[in-house]
């Protein structure tokens, strides 16, 4: 702990929420007073994020006799105190004034970055933010009195080592280009608990700044999409800071990590079932129209809002995997595209040559006329070259039922009010 007070004129400016200390010191016979402050016994910080710990006693004060007689009246608290280990993230740090008012607050971590925080209406300096795990920090505080005689302290802490972490992952992959459909997923390891702070911990910057909303679909899974699809050329950034968020009872995130990704042309495909036919609008141009071939009643496609989530030149699919009725069958099928985790496909299907624009045929997926190999030329293998993860597939008419939000990235099936 460093304590120091300075007798003379003291200035207090408050600049962009912070409070800064400006003092002229006077000559002749005026000496800064010495401040020798101690921790006290009792009161520590925990490392079960509860506010308890292993650090050595109370708030550090910046009084003492000699002080009192020659320096400040003002009396600086400080919690935890000087030295604290194990300190809680949140709720832990106080910076609190006697006789007096205060002047500066800094908090800083290794990086030189100060905390946020605010001046409560009791006049104590409390962080508006949690703090890093496992990380070291520098408290410099400042007060005066009512005669305006300064007095400051400085102290240290670090605060806990979580001894139980989940993983946070999404399905994002960096720098990538996603259409302007893409909802963000986050799947995390364990049950949270703490839905808010999970939410405070997975954060969505825009270049346009396009606002998102987050919906639990259960325990682990966190979606995030705006109100409207995207607009093509926005650059997303998602923020993830979960080592300092306990997401369940002393358990913290495992990582930290920032991905951006840059939202593409518009593409929206609208499949009709009942006409067997596809509408593509591509950036609001005229729109083009496919054949298509979709689910056949016993085993019909789902109704509702889909978004294409993975990309691949060649499927293999197994009716095992799902549930379809009638004769079982393991194929391999090209230029697929996945709409929906329970099995959905739009892809290319050399029985759609014949079918498309005229009947349904498929277990579910929407079929477009194709090799059995996958020919690039064919309609199936244009489609699937001008096609990207996130682009919007709509089906409509179909007999099947709607799809439930949650299968795949079907969140825009899902009214926003309910969001």
């Amino acid at each position: 702990m460093r304590c120091r007070r300075t007798a003379g004129t003291v200035t207090a400016l408050l600049i962009g929420g912070a409070l800064l200390l400006t003092t002229a010191c006077g000559g002749g016979g005026g000496h800064p007073g010495a401040a020798a402050g101690s921790a006290g016994g009792g009161s520590s910080a925990g490392g079960s994020g509860s506010g308890g710990g292993s650090g050595s006693g109370g708030p550090v004060s910046a009084e003492s006799p000699a002080a009192a007689a020659k320096g400040s009246a003002a009396v600086l608290s400080v919690l935890p105190a000087d030295g604290a280990t194990g300190v809680a993230i949140t709720g832990a740090v106080k910076v609190s004034v006697g006789s007096g008012k205060l002047t500066q607050v800094t908090v800083t971590g290794p990086d030189g970055k100060s905390v946020p925080g605010t001046v409560g209406a009791d006049g104590s300096w409390a962080p508006t933010t949690a703090l890093a795990v496992a990380t070291r920090y520098r408290v410099d505080a400042g007060a005066v009195d009512q005669a305006g005689l300064a007095t400051t302290v400085s102290t240290s802490f670090t605060t806990l080592a979580p001894a139980r972490t989940m993983t946070v992952v999404d399905n994002l992959t960096g720098d990538e280009t996603y259409g302007v459909g893409m909802i963000i997923s986050v799947t995390f390891g364990q049950p949270v608990t703490d839905r808010a702070a999970a939410e405070a911990a997975v954060t969505v910057e825009a270049s346009d700044h396009t606002q998102v909303r987050a919906h639990w679909f259960s325990s682990t899974r966190m979606d995030l999409r705006p109100q409207e699809y995207w607009k093509p050329g926005t650059k997303v950034t998602v923020h993830r800071r979960a080592t300092s968020a306990q997401l369940a009872p002393g358990v913290y995130g495992a990582t930290d990590r920032d991905e951006t990704f840059t939202v593409a042309r518009s593409k929206v495909s609208t499949v009709d079932a009942a006409t067997h036919r596809m509408t593509v609008v591509e950036d609001g141009l005229a729109p083009q129209t496919i054949d298509i071939t979709a689910g056949a009643d016993d085993n019909p496609s789902w109704n509702g809002t889909m978004v294409v989530f993975s990309r691949e030149p060649m499927v293999h699919m197994d009716s095992a995997t799902t549930n379809i009725k009638g004769k079982p069958y393991v194929v391999d099928e090209p230029h697929g595209l996945q709409i929906a985790t329970t099995g959905s496909y739009v892809h290319g299907n050399e029985n759609a040559v014949g079918a498309a624009g005229h009947r349904n045929i498929s277990h579910g997926c929407i079929g477009l006329p194709d090799t059995k190999t996958g020919d690039p030329d064919s309609v199936a293998g244009k489609f699937w070259q001008d096609s990207k993860i996130g682009d919007v597939v709509i089906v409509k008419n179909s007999v099947g039922d709607p799809v439930a939000p949650d299968n795949g990235l079907s969140g825009w099936s899902l009214p926003w009010a309910k969001w």
